[in-house]
């Protein structure tokens, strides 16, 4: 005998099949969203371009890729702790300028390099210090650490670039030239990820700092420094985005006040992309890279492609929401 389903029941049943793909296809998203995004675009631009998939350009990508990924690698140390530090592209910023004033003032090559490195620790433990000690909100105070970044910035440099590539030619050395073909910001790139990767996982640190992201009053309460552990985090995000920041300096032969003040968007983009990428909503360094690649894959396949610039600005600001609901989706998902 065959039963016959009531309209009712029919529509339930249609309602809970729906429930059910549509939590799947989120959970996928939550999981895999940044690998689906890079795979898309390289095909894409591979059918696009001819160009694209040749390994002068795969090489070009990764260049492209490095000084995003050392600034969103220390970046995704202050997101695991649940916090956020919009003042790290100013920092690169200004570190540029700091490194290529001192140098025109006389100051050694090292020592200039090493002023500007302790630069940016300073700003680390200002940034700690305002959101540990004053407990002021993270975005509003890392805000105002930017916009006086700026200032400091403005102030000594004139709010003009400072050129040094005549004078310093070894400066240029640093970051310009390849090592066995391959461009030398890629090898910077993969030490500095490589680091930050053992500190976050291999370390006591890594684990407070994630037990410090996932639950603050709960690892406070195991007796982790909570307070400490965040400023540290705050300190080496500030510190990687000085290193890019004597890095670019370097690659262009000068220092420019705006030079590194769109790192803060990519950056932010890379690491919640990576938030997607195996781990549902976790920031990750192995995740962060994925980003950043995304980004810059993009990026050159937008160029090649031969796009009007405006269009790049819309695939950042796309990519960056995106990415933001794509890990929303993971982080709900992981909870429930």
């Amino acid at each position: 005998m065959t039963l016959i389903e009531s309209p009712q029941a029919s529509a339930e049943h249609t309602r809970s099949l729906a429930s059910r793909i549509g939590r799947r296809t989120a959970a996928i998203l939550g999981r895999y969203g940044a690998l689906i995004a890079l795979g898309v675009l390289l095909i894409v631009f591979s059918i696009a371009s001819p160009y694209f998939l040749t390994i002068p350009n795969l090489l070009q990508v990764l260049n492209q890729s490095a000084l995003s990924a050392i600034v969103a690698g220390g970046l995704t140390l202050v997101l695991a702790s649940g916090q956020f530090d919009l003042s790290i592209g100013y920092m690169v910023s200004l570190s540029g300028i700091i490194v290529t004033i001192l140098m025109l003032q006389g100051v050694p090559i090292p020592l200039a390099i090493m002023i500007a490195l302790l630069a940016g620790v300073v700003v680390g433990l200002v940034n700690g210090f305002l959101v540990t000690v004053l407990r002021v909100n993270a975005l509003v105070g890392t805000l105002g650490t930017g916009s006086a970044l700026i200032g400091v910035n403005y102030f000594i440099s004139g709010g003009t670039p400072q050129p040094v590539s005549t004078q310093f030619p070894e400066f240029l050395q640093i970051a310009i030239g390849n090592w066995m073909g391959v461009p030398k910001p890629v090898f910077y790139m993969a030490g500095a990820l490589l680091i930050l990767w053992v500190v976050l996982n291999k370390t006591d640190f890594g684990r407070n700092l994630r037990a410090t992201g996932g639950n603050t009053e709960a690892a406070r309460l195991t007796g982790v420094r909570t307070g400490r552990v965040t400023t540290t985090a705050f300190v080496i995000a500030a510190l990687f985005a000085a290193v890019t920041g004597v890095l670019l300096a370097s690659s262009i032969g000068s220092g420019q006040p705006t030079g590194g003040d769109n790192y803060t968007m990519s950056s932010f983009a890379a690491a919640f992309l990576g938030s997607t990428v195996l781990r549902e909503g976790q920031f990750h360094v192995v995740g962060t890279l994925v980003g950043v690649v995304t980004v810059a894959v993009g990026f050159n396949g937008l160029a090649l492609v031969g796009v009007p610039s405006f269009v790049q600005f819309l695939f950042q600001g796309i990519l960056l929401i995106a990415a933001v609901a794509f890990s929303s989706i993971g982080r709900r998902l992981s909870q429930e």
